[in-house]
């Protein structure tokens, strides 16, 4: 038996909706879908919910299931599941009204239309042609509007996955008119986390920001309608110093190489990153002391460069290839390179090969899950929490080496939140280009962490841990720190 709680309205009843629980008997590869039938004809109810063909082409049953858009019908039940309706207005139970999307389809005149001559030749062979084939595949169940942690709190300054999609359709499309990249910024276009989410819940795996938002942002800028203002001086750094980040005290990379043997080579080298490089300092001294004490040796070579994610996720390409060749350079004669960085690793692993850069990159949990001595590690006894980086659970597929890691140190709980694996909003350039997104997304993560009494929140991303501490603060979690899972190590083999 397994329980299951469903959103129930009923507007001539209800004041707003409840939680109602049911017990069901689990059969095997048992579907919402099928669990909602079980519940009404077991307990005689009348759950309202909508579906048709049963075979994930309609989108008619899209529903909330733990937090995040889904198909009722090819989402398998678990035991603690929540259904709720998608976020629009509820008619009754799981139906929603949904003719605010409807109304806003017919306002942006999403059909294709000419109004001027083109100035991309009609070719349906072209590269322009194949890139609208990865967007056209939507069968419009919102799930991505649903569970886009930016349209939650800021839906009139971002329309969400959907229209971003939607609207790079038609500007992809050599048929239009090219006037949907302005269409596309009054719309949020620089709005976006990077988080990712929309593609991980959509039932056709449209990857809405790689081959939509990020695409698009580099049309923006190939016609100087972006980036946005703050985000330029990404360029302009990487330029000058090889980093997106001016240098906060002395770069961990010249502090570490100092007294170094130059003469020995090792076949493990570090990226790491521009946040580690020169403001986040202490994590790379963190990762320093817990492989000396599991007697691990690297290199951390000197003339690395930022691995080009934020002009990326920015649409800034016109020197990544460089930044690409520079990093192949360096780490071409090294067997594994490491990151301490989920945005770094990402980057690394999914945008370098494009432009013939295939290192063999790993994350620094990936590294150490088998190399760490337990037996030197000292009991700290402390609740901690754990927060999955976009670009290491979904980006890298990265989600159980890092809480195998917290579970092996002695004296630590891990208490999961209730969506670890929510964006902070550190990513796609909103830090620096939209810090009030960026702010209020990071404090709907701490008031999670709040709620598990957790001492510390652990990542391993630079991004996610400034942005993280930023809005433990705005709530006044004082107490409460967020920290790299090198420092959590550090702590558990210092002497102190």
């Amino acid at each position: 038996m397994i329980k299951v709680y469903v959103s129930r309205f009923d507007k001539e009843k209800d004041e707003k909706p409840h939680l109602e629980s049911y017990e069901i008997e689990k059969k095997p590869k048992m579907k919402v879908l099928d669990a909602l039938n079980e519940i009404n004809e077991k307990y005689d109810e009348d759950i309202s919910f909508r579906s048709s063909c049963r075979a994930g082409q309609c989108g008619s049953c899209g529903i909330k299931y733990k937090g995040n858009g889904a198909l009722a019908c090819k989402k398998e039940i678990q035991d603690g599941a929540v259904i709720e309706p998608l976020d629009f207005p509820v008619i009754k139970d799981l139906v929603v009204d949904k003719s605010s999307v409807e109304e806003k389809v017919k306002d942006l005149n999403l059909y294709t239309q000419r109004k001027s001559e083109p100035t991309i030749e009609t070719d349906f062979n072209n590269n322009d042609v194949t890139d609208t084939k990865k967007v056209r595949g939507c069968i419009e169940c919102y799930s991505c509007l649903s569970t886009c942690p930016v349209v939650k709190h800021f839906s009139e300054e971002f329309s969400g996955p959907y229209f971003m999609r939607y609207l790079t359709k038609f500007g992809l499309d050599p048929r239009e008119d090219d006037t949907r990249l302005n269409d596309l910024l009054k719309e949020g276009l620089y709005n976006c986390t990077s988080c990712g989410k929309c593609g991980a819940v959509c039932p056709k795996n449209i990857n809405s920001f790689g081959d939509a938002i990020e695409k698009m942002r580099a049309l923006a800028c190939k016609n100087d309608l972006g980036p946005l203002p703050e985000q330029v001086n990404f360029e302009t750094s990487i330029k000058k110093t090889g980093r997106s980040i001016a240098e906060n005290g002395e770069s961990f990379i010249k502090s570490v190489n100092k007294d170094k043997d130059k003469s020995k080579k090792n076949k493990v080298a570090l990226f790491t990153g521009c946040m580690v490089d020169n403001k986040l300092q202490h994590v790379g001294e963190a990762l320093m002391d817990v492989l000396k004490v599991n007697d691990i040796e690297i290199d951390i070579p000197e003339g690395q460069v930022c691995c080009a994610s934020p002009l990326l996720r920015t649409g800034q390409t016109e020197i990544v290839e460089d930044l690409v060749n520079k990093n192949k350079e360096i780490f071409k004669d090294y067997d594994t390179v490491i990151t301490i960085c989920a945005g770094c690793g990402a980057t690394l692993k999914n945008d370098h090969p494009k432009f013939g850069s295939k290192l063999n990159v790993q994350d620094i949990s990936e590294f150490l899950i088998d190399k760490l001595d337990t037996s030197k590690m000292k009991e700290l006894n402390t609740n901690v929490t754990w927060h999955d980086p976009c670009h290491l659970s979904r980006s890298q597929g990265i989600k159980d080496e890092p809480r195998e890691i917290i579970e092996k140190i002695p004296g630590v709980t891990l208490t999961e939140m209730q969506y670890p694996c929510q964006c902070c909003g550190a990513g796609g350039g909103i830090k620096s280009g939209r810090p009030e997104i960026a702010l209020t997304l990071s404090k709907d993560k701490a008031e999670m962490i709040k709620q598990t009494g957790a001492e510390s929140v652990i990542t391993i991303c630079p991004f996610c841990q400034y942005n993280l501490q930023d809005g433990l603060d705005a709530i006044d979690l004082e107490n409460v720190k967020a920290m790299n899972i090198l420092e959590l190590l550090q702590k558990a083999y210092s002497d102190d």
